[in-house]
């Protein structure tokens, strides 16, 4: 809520043989399908014949596009879709996707991620001449590909080549007036899909919104590979794979929908081995194990089949409310809390509570969750949370902030639980991590501080004021 980590964005990227009304409408169902990713604006972009008509505005999907908006995006081949989380305050200038039309054509381009070398980046080419409108690295890399694509004979060409400039995570979809591709960076930090439907090629950051549209799952997009589709079919050009690369760890823990797979593994099962890992590792005496809506639920139930305690719903959440309702003062925050979520009395009162949580950011609100949990009647509460502490901020789009604002920095899980006012606390080991995400390459910088890119030497993370 307004402590916890956040989503940055979600893609998605339609290619049809035909011309047809039906890729707007895919589109607009995928992005709502990945509405949980991103909250702060929203955008769709259509190619009609090499002709891309767009539209992007702050606002979630069903209230940015009726069916006025739609209908005027009209019929095409191609189209391609975004939902951002921002972590500054969202302009409509930085809402996706961003199209541009440059003397070699237009393309347009969603992404997702964050570059660590943003900066520089900036700096070089406004140097020669660039203007920026907005504060989205975005724009940053259709510029370096805009560049590329003077000196190149294609669009994908000139990609592989931006692509050794571009040090960061980034799963994006770009679409030229011929061309829809899949561009995935080599670290593969961020996720992306490939799917089927009848003839459409579809991709997406997350399988759930192939389900929503009908399509079939074909494989994930690999780290550093880059899929073109066009009238010749589908190809891969593989130049940047064979990197060391890992997922970040947080779209199993926490930003994935439960009934996405990503790299194989069902979201909601990583997220019971986590559960059962605790349960395993840190059991405790209790009548009752609920889950924090909703990025708990799916651990706590994991803890109780393990545990054998039983399951229960401890919360009501307000689903009128989004992830991005937040408040300027301390106070407004805190009774915020009570309208988004409300306990239980019924099912809490005189137990012995297990509350399940994916992660503790500052400890606020984990702390007034818990005090509403004693204020319900329960007898004692026992946290635990299906992450290790975090103790280092991310610099590839999750938007964990820096060391000082952690409330795990050069704190003991005693003193943090003191402070969030639990009869105790434990979280989940570094070593199970792995183990939840089925043994897959995953990145773990935010609880270990190893990083897979270089992190930059000033933080820039949400402005390029700085």
């Amino acid at each position: 809520m307004f402590d916890q980590i956040h989503e940055e964005c979600g893609v998605f990227g339609v290619y049809s043989p035909e011309s047809t009304t039906s890729v707007v409408g895919d589109t607009y169902m995928a992005l709502y399908a990945l509405q949980h990713r991103g909250q702060q604006s929203c955008g769709i972009a259509v190619n009609d014949d090499g002709i891309i008509r767009s539209y992007r505005d702050l606002g979630l999907v069903p209230d940015t596009f009726n069916q006025r908006v739609l209908s005027d995006l009209g019929s095409g081949r191609m189209a391609v879709g975004h939902v951002l989380y921002g972590a500054s305050n969202p302009e409509r200038a930085d809402a996706q996707p961003l199209v541009v039309r440059h003397i070699k054509g237009s393309m347009a381009l969603a992404f997702n991620g964050a570059l660590v070398n943003a900066l520089e980046l900036k700096e070089e080419l406004e140097l020669k001449g660039a203007i920026f409108h907005s504060n989205s690295d975005a724009e940053i890399i259709s510029h370096v590909i805009i560049n590329e694509r003077l000196h190149t004979n294609s669009i994908e060409e000139a990609i592989e080549k931006a692509m050794d400039k571009l040090k960061g995570a980034y799963s994006m979809v770009v679409m030229s007036p011929q061309k829809l591709m899949a561009v995935r960076d080599p670290q593969g930090i961020r996720p992306l899909a490939m799917g089927k439907m009848g003839g459409e090629i579809v991709f997406a950051s997350e399988s759930c919104a192939f389900d929503s549209i009908g399509a079939k799952f074909v494989r994930d997009v690999r780290p550093g590979e880059i899929i073109v589709v066009d009238r010749s079919g589908v190809r891969s050009l593989e130049s940047h794979c064979g990197q060391k690369s890992g997922l970040c760890v947080f779209e199993y823990v926490y930003t994935a929908r439960p009934d996405s797979v990503i790299e194989g593994e069902s979201v909601h099962m990583a997220r019971k081995r986590a559960g059962a890992f605790l349960a395993q590792e840190h059991p405790v005496e209790a009548d009752i194990v609920i889950g924090s809506p909703d990025s708990g639920l799916d651990a706590a139930l994991g803890y109780a089949e393990e545990s054998g305690i039983p399951y229960g719903i401890g919360f009501i959440k307000n689903r009128y409310i989004g992830r991005t309702f937040i408040l300027p003062t301390q106070k407004e925050r805190e009774r915020a809390v009570h309208i988004k979520l409300n306990v239980l009395e019924a099912a809490v009162k005189g137990k012995r509570v297990v509350l399940v949580d994916d992660s503790i950011v500052r400890g606020t609100t984990s702390a007034l969750i818990v005090g509403m949990l004693r204020d319900a009647g329960a007898k004692e509460v026992h946290v635990r949370i299906s992450a290790p502490p975090f103790l280092h901020p991310c610099y590839f789009g999750t938007d964990i902030p820096s060391e000082d604002q952690l409330i795990a920095h050069n704190r003991t899980v005693e003193e943090i639980r003191d402070l969030l006012g639990a009869d105790s606390l434990s979280y989940l080991e570094m070593d199970r991590l792995y183990e939840m995400a089925g043994g897959k390459a995953i990145c773990t910088a935010c609880f270990s501080g190893d990083y897979p890119i270089e992190p930059p030497k000033e933080d820039i993370r949400g402005s390029y004021e700085k």
